[in-house]
């Protein structure tokens, strides 16, 4: 296994609330548990360290970081800025099947709200869409270093079942105003949804 693996293994438990804000990563102990040598370890802490997702502390060494209520703030302002440029842009650039794509999730995801873990998923794979329908690689980029950020957020704003309702309906919107090649009501929309999650976001706090 080596460091870029590691590097993914750990998001995968930071994801999965295995490894939670606070947590220690030892070189040593994540070695034994991974049956690797400290070498691949350390790349992959450092790679971890570069996405913000590991932060050196006094006296405790690596851990995963907390996020603060500034630091939610700017995640959630950074997202409405560039995921509401991305859907502006795919108003214009979206292919026809792309955009048929986003209307089958939404579809889709009607039937799935009682469902939240699969609508998790689902609502992953809609803004993972969504990024590359703009068709600009750099947005992209910046799009999934964000969402990363995300990880470290205990819960998911699709909670409660009158969020998850809301949110499919917000996903409609946006897809609504794709299809129509509308690119200021596509942002308007999809920062109005960002906006949304926000505020969930802080009530959950």
């Amino acid at each position: 296994m080596n460091g870029s693996e590691i590097y993914h293994r750990l998001i995968g438990l930071i994801e999965e609330r295995v490894l939670k804000p606070g947590d220690r990563l030892r070189e040593a102990d994540l070695a034994e548990e991974f049956g690797v040598s400290r070498t691949p370890i350390r790349e992959g802490l450092k790679r971890l360290e570069a996405q913000g997702l590991a932060v050196h502390e006094p006296n405790r060494g690596m851990v995963v970081p907390t996020l603060d209520h500034g630091q939610i703030n700017e995640v959630y302002f950074m997202r409405e800025v560039l995921e509401g440029t991305a859907a502006g842009l795919a108003a214009k650039h979206a292919s026809k099947p792309e955009v048929e794509i986003l209307q089958d999730l939404v579809s889709a995801d009607r039937k799935r709200i009682a469902d939240k873990d699969s609508l998790v998923r689902s609502n992953r794979e809609f803004h993972r869409r969504l990024c590359l329908a703009s068709h600009n690689r750099y947005l992209v980029d910046q799009i999934d270093h964000l969402r990363l950020s995300l990880i470290l957020m205990a819960g998911t704003t699709l909670d409660t079942p009158e969020r998850r309702e809301t949110a499919v309906e917000e996903h409609a919107a946006i897809v609504d105003a794709i299809s129509r090649g509308d690119c200021a009501a596509a942002e308007a929309a999809a920062r109005l949804h960002i906006a949304h999650a926000h505020k969930t976001r802080l009530q959950q706090i």
